[in-house]
């Protein structure tokens, strides 16, 4: 206990030592500015700045991600108030103490007047200037525009990626903490790259600080060496302008350490990567690249009159280079499919091991997809997968089985199959190494890609490349990796088909989890109301009609209400449907106490009520066409007002137009009259079948 109290101590001293480096800073400053300082404070003010400088450029080399860095824009204000402070002093020792020689500024900025430039004022000018020309107009100008541009497209792009982190959680993807530290991490990517905008300026106008501060100290060193102290013109000049020139160098390199810095940490990409690493992989990482710039040289080098030496040397050791990247063997697949099966002995008799047994939910795989599920090459379905059972398994009620993948070589290399007791539900096409954009019904601009259907819910989309990701998010388009594709698709497929993933002996789980709360409630109810293949068929017909089966207790307190033999379970289902009609509201409207509806027509309800009751549904084949016609127009509506399309009818025939309309409109419900709690509303948004006499 007394060393993690020596512990936490410790953590707390350095965080408030660590604390005060800020404000120390900048009373620093202030005092450089105020207060005269002798030449040995300069010498290690000056030897700070720089050291500091290479740090700033280091972290920005070595962060694998610009945000890894997040606080660069303050420590590039800190770092550039700083030098311009010493500037400030260092002009007055200069100034003040100038003509009693080169020295009387401190070791370092002498030893870039003399050492550096070797003694020559002339020298020293053109060095600077050239200098501010890299520094200003290449380094610092660049940076700049990249910081403007980057900025503006981060911020347009805000709604699509907010967009594609909704798109997600609702597919089930990601989890509710993921999500908040997606959305975290967007605004804070925002922030960041609006404060680099500020702060690249910062760098600019100190560049242009240092040329004026440069001729200022020049022409003000000259008429006070020559007017104040008599010193004749070539010795004002050989000491102020020396004394100049060292110090406008000393300023300038970490002036260009820290935009080379800025630079790049603004024209990275927003990945993960180590940079040094990604550089080295990509610039060397092709021989192709090595052999063709070894042969340019080469053939430079055996020109008369180029130096033969050094271009054949340099040709010699590229294609050394390349020739040691062509001969490195390539990394092996780790990823095991199908395992190669072992040898059986002949005539062996048949047993039942020999039936194969069809899988729950199945995910077949061309072989060009195999990478998105072998996690040694840096695929993450099986994760997402994982995360649609999950997000399924806690909306839905009951637990989702596991997803078996296998590769299928009777596939299309990029296809990919979803399959539910060996039944193909769905089948679509991907192109791994491009993104899908696809238009949720309003986008502001066209982006460059191949034109596709979303496999999801047939929106239209575009196959697009990595690198048109953020113009395709700004202009209004949810853009997903080919991953996301998939486990988005495969939720979808099993919430359609929630009612064939649970069978009896899921139902049998559920009911002993409720006994462990409600024992006499189950004891009652199987056997003692109905049988448990009864209870399994009200479970079916609930998750058929997108109905979550969480309150177990309520569906099993109303079954239990039931009289032995009285009800079918198509009846009893009904019951169960009131019982949870505040759940389905919710479900549908989420907080909301008023739900947007559409209904039937008096008349036409009348007459679906008396064919439901009469004949067994039999209805004339242009009303229904009618009334589905009608249905479909209406949901249309309501989808564009962003409101989920509901149609509310009379109990009497609300399972009649269910069965109906199954599978001809997707994510639209049908509620009867004694669904809607009493406490709730509901607002008419258009009649169906108002023309039908």
């Amino acid at each position: 206990m007394a060393a993690e109290t020596v512990t936490l101590k410790s953590d707390i001293g350095s965080s408030f030592i660590v604390g005060l480096g800020t404000p120390s800073v900048m009373l620093m400053m202030l005092a450089m500015v105020i207060l005269p300082l002798p030449a040995f404070a300069l010498d290690i003010l000056f030897t700070v700045s720089i050291a500091l400088s290479i740090m700033v450029l280091m972290a920005s080399i070595y962060a694998k991600r610009p945000l890894d860095f997040g606080v660069f824009p303050t420590v590039l204000l800190l770092a550039t108030l700083l030098r311009l402070a010493l500037n400030v002093a260092s002009t007055r020792v200069v100034l003040i103490n100038g003509h009693t020689g080169t020295d009387s500024a401190g070791r370092v900025i002498e030893a870039f007047g003399e050492f550096v430039v070797g003694g020559s004022y002339a020298v020293g000018l053109v060095l600077f200037a050239i200098l501010v020309v890299i520094n200003f107009v290449v380094v610092t100008k660049g940076a700049t525009r990249v910081s403007e541009v980057t900025a503006r497209f981060t911020l347009d792009a805000m709604p699509g990626k907010q967009m594609a982190i909704d798109a997600d959680l609702n597919a089930g993807l990601i989890s509710q903490d993921e999500a908040l530290e997606r959305r975290e991490r967007v605004t804070r990517e925002s922030d960041f790259y609006g404060a680099m905008d500020g702060a690249s300026k910062f760098v600019r106008g100190d560049a242009v600080a240092g040329i004026l501060i440069l001729f200022i100290n020049i022409i003000g060193g000259f008429a006070i060496g020559t007017l104040q102290h008599g010193l004749d013109a070539s010795q004002a000049a050989q000491n102020y302008v020396l004394l100049t020139i060292g110090d406008g160098l000393v300023a300038q390199i970490p002036s260009m350490l820290l935009s080379t810095a800025t630079a790049i940490s603004v024209t990275r990409v927003s990945g993960e990567q180590d940079m040094s690493a990604e550089v080295s992989r990509q610039l060397t990482g092709n021989p192709r690249i090595l052999y063709v710039a070894a042969g340019m040289i080469g053939v430079m080098g055996v020109v008369p009159g180029m130096p033969n030496l050094v271009f054949l040397s340099v040709a010699t050791l590229l294609a050394v280079i390349g020739y040691r990247r062509s001969a490195e063997p390539e990394k092996p697949q780790m990823f095991e499919v199908n395992a190669v099966p072992e040898e059986q002995p002949e005539n062996v008799e048949l047993s039942w091991d020999d039936v194969s047994s069809l899988d729950s939910i199945g995910l077949e795989v061309g072989y060009r997809l195999i990478p998105l599920v072998d996690r040694s090459q840096g695929g993450d379905l099986l994760n997402r997968i994982k995360g649609v059972r999950k997000k399924m398994s806690q909306d839905m009620g009951f637990l989702v089985d596991t997803v078996h993948i296998r590769d299928n070589l009777d596939l299309g290399p990029n296809t990919y199959r979803i399959t539910i007791h060996g039944v193909v539900m769905g089948e679509a096409e991907l192109i791994p190494d491009k993104e899908l954009a696809i238009n949720p019904g309003q986008i502001f601009g066209d982006v460059e890609g191949v034109p596709t259907k979303d496999p999801s819910f047939g929106l239209d989309a575009l196959w697009i490349d990595s690198s048109n990701r953020e113009m395709a998010q700004t202009a209004g388009y949810t853009v997903v990796d080919s991953s996301t594709v998939i486990a988005t698709h495969l939720s979808q497929i099993l919430k359609n088909n929630a009612a064939k993933l649970v069978g009896q002996d899921d139902v049998q789980q559920l009911l002993e989890r409720l006994k462990v709360n409600a024992p006499k409630l189950v004891e009652n109810l199987v056997p003692g109301v109905m049988s448990l293949a009864d209870v399994t068929r009200v479970i079916h017909n609930l998750l058929d009609e997108g109905v979550p089966i969480r309150d177990m207790k309520t569906i099993a307190e109303t079954l239990s209400l039931q009289r032995i033999g009285e009800k079918t379970p198509d009846e009893m289902t009904i019951n169960v449907r009131v019982a949870l009609g505040a759940s389905i509201f919710q479900g549908i409207v989420g907080q909301s106490d008023e739900m947007p509806v559409m209904v039937l027509d008096p008349q036409l309800e009348q007459i679906m009520t008396n064919a439901v009751q009469s004949n067994g549904g039999v209805i004339e084949p242009n009303l229904v066409g009618t009334v589905i016609t009608g249905i479909s127009e209406a949901t249309g509506k309501m989808e564009a007002e962003g409101a989920s399309p509901v149609l509310l009818v009379s109990g009497t025939i609300r399972a009649f137009l269910s069965n109906l309309l199954k599978g001809r409109l997707p994510n639209f419900y049908i509620l009867a009259y004694d669904e809607i709690p009493t406490d709730k509303n509901i607002r008419v948004v258009t009649t169906i079948g108002k023309q039908v006499s």
